[in-house]
């Protein structure tokens, strides 16, 4: 039974990959491969693990991941009905007037910065949903306009791979007393930096970044306000992004997940909302209501994620994950050396970044915390900053590689083999530059980070 949910897995995962050439949406194999992993996990009474490593009952372990995939949901429905209220209001034009260049490079210098800062204030997911929504006023025309996205989750990516709060597995290792926020600053800024800068300017210097920008169709479905300036649009721009900034100050307060700070960020700006408007008729009122910005949303996007999280999930219960990780550090064992700075440990930590490209770097990670003692890798070692690096960054090489990645898919219908054939080439060759950076400059800062670990909270952020 183990057999056939591998084997379910493989297969809805190639169904995914070619959606186009089988005229079938995603959204089908990715439900269907999950309710048929843990099928075959009930009907084979297959052994089931929890994230510790020990034995658990099926129902217990599915309400747990049930519950993770949950806190995931709430989290995009939320950010993105709060993106839809801004964009109904015509709160992103104060943004989008500002920018006047046509010109293709330029704007991609423009999109780079503006992903990868906002992800680590914000975190790689909500920071996506914000410059798509940004980009469907900047670059009309859907053809262009995935070229621009696409380097936005590469940088998104990239910029939450720093900070503790712009990536979910950042997040664990920060939690979990593997990283201080001065020592993870510190060790992955550079890296982090030249995994954006390189893709995008190599990705400037094609052929198809030559001239200027489209200009918009009036007929464009995107194009949203009529009137180019709506009563509120102000407010409602600074009410949304102050609360998307909220959710992670929330957290960091609270040490609640992040989808509670994100219901009470929505209920405030929906709040917002509703007396932003008190004199229109109800008519016109339903037009900048948040029941309109939630009809907005695709909820088949949310249910792909469903099926994918689900999926993955099977996997990390029946340990195959962990299995695989383990594997690999028994051929590349960890004292070898390999290249000069390099030993099997470094080779283990980059494959497990490559493999998040293929399968979601959460349980990856977890795996790898799993199987390094915290005795022999105290906080602040190279391994948890080089797993950080490439955990985070190493997903952009697939569309769904990412949290980042699946958000801008399901939003613009972004092709799987279109980003493999024109995107994976330039994260990858991010990815290797960043860890180039970062095997290059760890002798140089190990110093300041012994010392900022040993100034670092014991409990290092969280519980």
């Amino acid at each position: 039974m183990l057999f056939s949910v591998i084997l379910s897995f493989i297969i809805g995962y190639v169904a995914i990959v070619f959606e186009h050439p089988l005229k079938l949406d995603k959204t089908v194999p990715a439900l269907i491969m999950a309710a048929l992993c843990w099928a075959f996990v009930s009907l084979g009474h297959l052994e089931v693990f929890d994230h510790h490593g020990h034995e658990a009952a099926l129902d217990n372990i599915l309400l747990h991941h049930i519950g993770k995939t949950a806190e995931i949901l709430i989290f995009l429905i939320g950010a993105m009905t709060i993106v839809e209220l801004i964009d109904l209001h015509g709160g992103f034009g104060a943004i989008t007037d500002r920018i006047k260049t046509t010109k293709k490079s330029t704007m991609l210098w423009m999109v780079m910065p503006l992903a990868f800062f906002l992800s680590a204030t914000l975190d790689n997911l909500a920071c996506t949903i914000v410059v798509v929504s940004l980009l469907r006023k900047l670059v009309p025309v859907k053809e262009e306009r995935i070229y621009f996205i696409s380097l936005g989750v590469i940088a998104a990516n990239a910029g939450g791979a720093w900070s503790p709060i712009g990536d979910v597995t950042t997040t664990m290792l920060w939690i979990g007393n593997r990283i201080s926020v001065s020592g993870l600053v510190l060790a992955l800024l550079l890296p982090s930096i030249a995994c954006a800068i390189i893709p995008t300017a190599v990705m400037a210097a094609m052929p198809y970044m030559k001239g200027n920008i489209t200009p918009a169709d009036t007929s464009d479905i995107h194009s949203g306000e009529k009137n180019p300036k709506i009563k509120g649009a102000d407010t409602m721009l600074i009410a949304g992004l102050a609360g998307l900034v909220f959710v992670p100050i929330f957290k960091t307060v609270t040490h609640l997940p992040p989808y509670v700070g994100m219901m009470l960020s929505l209920g405030v700006v929906w709040l917002i909302s509703e007396y932003l408007h008190p004199d229109e008729e109800f008519e016109d009122k339903q037009k900048y209501s948040a029941h309109h910005a939630l009809s907005r949303i695709e909820m088949s996007s949310i249910l792909f994620f469903l099926g994918i999280l689900m999926a993955v999930a099977s996997l990390e219960s029946l340990n195959v994950l962990k299995d695989l990780a383990e594997a690999m550090n028994g051929v590349f064992p960890s004292d070898k050396q390999y290249l000069p700075g390099v030993v099997g440990l470094d080779l283990v930590v980059a494959i497990l970044g490559l493999g998040s490209a293929l399968i979601d770097n959460v349980p990856l990670v977890a795996a790898a915390m799993g199987m390094y003692s915290t005795e022999e890798y105290v906080m602040d070692h190279k391994l948890w900053h080089f797993l950080a690096y490439s955990a985070g960054t190493g997903g952009s090489m697939l569309i769904i590689g990412s949290a980042a990645g699946v958000a801008a898919m399901g939003m613009e219908k972004i092709d799987f083999m279109w980003y493999m054939k024109k995107i994976a080439w330039l994260a990858l060759l991010g990815f290797f530059a960043g860890a180039i950076v970062f095997l290059i400059m760890h002798p140089i800062v190990e110093p300041y980070l012994i010392d900022a670990a040993s100034h670092a909270a014991p409990t290092g952020g969280g519980h």
